[in-house]
């Protein structure tokens, strides 16, 4: 860990933040955040029937500024290397992909619903295709991959990685989610977090060998 220079924040969820502060004791002195600006927003969850529960980044931005941190925050794509972009904003242009009810910001103190610009993933240029790691994809897995290929100006995709937000997706959520999978030839399929068992299930079923569970400690050879 001490090698690393950048951390690129997918958004600002806790789950997505949280470890921040004890990554950054085994960094280098000065470490770059990348992320998009409302990652400070004030993010809440709030199910049918409950009370709102405070889902945002669990620290404040100085405790990360005093361990090193220095946030690089943007709405627009960072190219990392030649061969590797932040995803930017991802544009929201197929019809059936949405983003989860019930996550909200709150703005005067009144929630409104959240529309997540700062859902973030990154795309990897290589031989076989491209590479999509996704964060969370809140703001949908295929809205991401289109926005990927506009891009970089690759179509094929070799590997799709990350969360992919389908823990509640409708049957025909999924059936066209995995049409479009298939459309782009993806060769290898990481799906954890978000992603649900049942939809772990359906994609194992079409994919076969290429799927694999993405939990942690897993290492890939691309």
């Amino acid at each position: 860990m001490s090698q690393i220079d950048k951390i690129v924040f997918s958004h600002g969820h806790f789950d997505h933040t949280g470890g921040l502060l004890h990554v950054l004791k085994m960094m280098k002195d000065q470490t770059e955040v990348i992320a998009h600006p409302d990652i400070w927003a004030a993010k809440y969850g709030r199910r049918p029937g409950e009370k709102e529960r405070y889902a945002g980044v669990p620290f404040p931005k100085e405790a990360a500024e005093t361990l090193g941190a220095f946030f690089n925050l943007i709405k627009e794509p960072v190219w990392i290397s030649e061969n590797i972009v932040t995803s930017g904003e991802i544009p929201m242009i197929t019809e059936y992909e949405t983003i989860d009810p019930i996550l909200y910001v709150k703005e005067d103190g009144e929630l409104k619903p959240d529309p997540l610009w700062d859902d973030q993933a990154l795309f990897v240029k290589s031989e076989k295709g491209l590479i999509i790691i996704l964060g969370c994809a809140h703001r949908g897995a295929i809205n991401t991959i289109r926005h990927a290929q506009k891009l970089t100006g690759i179509e094929p995709v070799y590997a799709v990685i990350g969360g992919t937000h389908l823990v509640r997706a409708s049957p025909k959520r999924m059936d066209l989610t995995i049409a479009e999978l298939m459309s782009c030839g993806v060769q290898r399929l990481g799906a954890c977090h978000c992603t649900g068992l049942p939809a772990c299930a359906a994609l194992a079923q079409t994919f076969g060998e290429a799927f694999f569970f993405n939990n942690a400690g897993t290492r890939i050879t691309i």
